[in-house]
């Protein structure tokens, strides 16, 4: 009896707590209805616009069918993170709902389309107090402004919008040089740029951006610069084909680059280059489309070879090894709550359930789930990774899928693709390059390998760079002297 006592003053505030509530609605001026999927509660005691940024503590209910001006009730049966509202520390806090129609956009906050509330700033005092929330605002299409040497990419796919049943679209910028206007006759060579998880081509805008001057040559040869936006509404694409994003590779290959060349003067030379998840997918470009490219340059590529995924051998370990950062490896990030209801998420991802980097790698590499989202590959609240979804994973793991097919990769990708990484890399993404350089080496591929002091950060120095810009020009070279 007195044990059942000691446990029950423990959890006696949690039990009496009166949970903090939010009444939200939608109006019909913003969406005419009726609303089925997520909606989140956002709040930040520092960032002003909280629906922008990827933050806690957050909040998210699965509705269906609620029509304009019908109240949904945030309290502690939300799902959460890192704690029920009735937990939630007192204090003040800028706060916004975002209604999620999921139309275009990665992150849910600045998703074209969605319905939201104006940002209002509270102080969380009294449990019993009731928050009325009217979400009557619409985030609103980006617009890509060009400029003259500046120009919107944005390729229709039949491919992408068979498969999401809607019209999607390949985007970027394309960079011109001062040559383009200068010698209307003359073609060129293009230089593909893919970047990390999380940039757009939109900073390529004018509106947004003053980098709008002529693309800055491969060395010293004039060439057009094209970005690639691997955004996507899971989080990066990598131009890969999956089962949640699509065949996002073969509509690159078969209908942006046609369209691409129809548009501008291009002289069928390629070359490509990427950091991280852009690095990830150069090397997925360049050994499952080798012909359409004179060459790439993989910069700290995310994981090639599964053996060593961030610190965690996916085909051995039974559980995610906890990752921080470089120095924090083997346990979760502290967070002070107790994980005493099954409402409470044990990932923030649990709650912005899509759009962040763990989803996105799923979404890259694993299966559709039931309820239409990427089937995760570890347990959040275990870290127990699940075998079955693994095996969907296998036939991304890069260094594997080139074992496999060299003897057909051979011909049109020896020599083409190098992989620089640093050596301390904050993610371990150096050995995942090392796993994959000794599985090369094993069967005599041509595919270079180069390794410099710094991290996933400070390796883009400028002789990091001045010897990425050397490989895809002799790359570009020898193209050009092939095809002479």
């Amino acid at each position: 009896m007195k044990l059942i006592v000691i446990i029950f003053l423990l959890f006696a505030p949690f039990v009496t707590a009166t949970a903090q509530q939010f009444k939200v609605t939608y109006t019909s001026s913003a969406f005419k209805g009726p609303f089925s999927g997520n909606v989140i509660l956002y709040l930040s005691p520092k960032n002003e616009q909280p629906k922008n940024h990827s933050g806690w503590p957050v909040y998210r209910m699965p509705v269906d069918h609620i029509e304009p001006n019908e109240p949904i009730i945030f309290s502690d049966s939300s799902l959460s993170y890192p704690t029920l509202l009735s937990r939630l520390q007192r204090g003040e806090y800028y706060m916004q709902v975002v209604w999620d129609l999921n139309r275009d956009g990665r992150v849910i906050g600045r998703s074209t389309g969605n319905v939201f509330s104006a940002v209002q700033k509270i102080r969380l005092n009294d449990p019993d107090e009731i928050f009325t929330v009217v979400c009557d605002q619409l985030v609103p299409e980006p617009v890509f402004t060009e400029s003259k040497f500046v120009k919107h990419l944005n390729a229709p796919s039949a491919l992408l919008s068979k498969f999401h049943k809607k019209p999607v679209a390949l985007k970027g910028a394309v960079i011109l040089p001062s040559q383009y206007y200068e010698e209307p006759d003359r073609r060129f060579p293009v230089y593909f740029m893919v970047g990390g998880f999380g940039g757009d081509h939109y900073h390529y805008s004018s509106t947004v951006s003053s980098d709008t001057m002529p693309s800055v040559p491969l060395d010293t040869m004039a060439v057009i610069k094209v970005f690639l936006d691997g955004d996507c509404s899971l989080g990066h694409s990598t131009y890969a084909n999956s089962d949640n994003n699509g065949p996002v590779g073969d509509a690159f290959a078969t209908e942006m680059i046609p369209w691409l060349d129809q548009k501008f003067r291009t002289n069928g030379g390629r070359v490509i280059r990427g950091h991280s998840s852009g690095g990830w997918t150069v090397v997925y470009l360049l050994t499952h489309y080798p012909q359409l490219f004179a060459g790439g340059n993989a910069s700290a590529p995310d994981a090639v070879d599964f053996h060593r995924f961030t610190k965690t051998n996916l085909y051995t370990d039974t559980s995610r090894i906890e990752f921080v950062d470089a120095l924090t490896i083997g346990k979760k990030p502290d967070i002070e709550v107790i994980y005493d209801r099954p409402n409470i998420a044990h990932s923030i991802e649990d709650i912005i359930y899509r759009g962040e980097q763990n989803v996105s790698f799923d979404a890259v590499f694993g299966p559709k789930g039931k309820n239409g989202l990427p089937r995760p590959l570890y347990n959040s609240a275990t870290g127990k990774l699940d075998k079955e979804v693994f095996e969907h994973w296998k036939r991304y793991d890069l260094t594997q899928y080139v074992i496999r097919n060299w003897p057909r990769l051979e011909k049109d990708l020896a020599g083409k693709l190098r992989v620089s990484v640093g050596n301390e890399d904050n993610a371990f993404l150096n050995i995942s390059a090392m796993l994959m350089e000794a599985e090369m080496k094993k069967i005599g591929a041509d595919i270079r390998f180069d390794y410099y002091p710094g991290n996933h950060f400070t390796v883009v120095t400028r002789e990091y760079r001045k010897d990425e810009d050397m490989w895809l020009k002799k790359c570009y070279l020898e193209w050009l002297a092939r095809r002479k």
